[in-house]
């Protein structure tokens, strides 16, 4: 669909990125995401062994 992204553009996304949110919101909002996807992966993992034990 989008086809495989280039250093070029993934530069002009953390460049809009950082206009968007600002430079010092960017450490908090990779905290955040990092948050959710650790949240993500253990709810897969507890939702996998349940319906095992069932």
């Amino acid at each position: 669909m989008f086809g495989s992204l280039g250093v070029p553009e993934l530069l002009i996304i953390l460049f809009i990125v950082i206009l968007v949110f600002g430079a010092s919101r960017l450490p908090e909002l990779g905290k955040g995401i990092g948050k959710g996807i650790r949240n993500f992966k253990d709810a897969t993992k507890n939702g996998l062994t349940d319906k095992r034990d069932s």
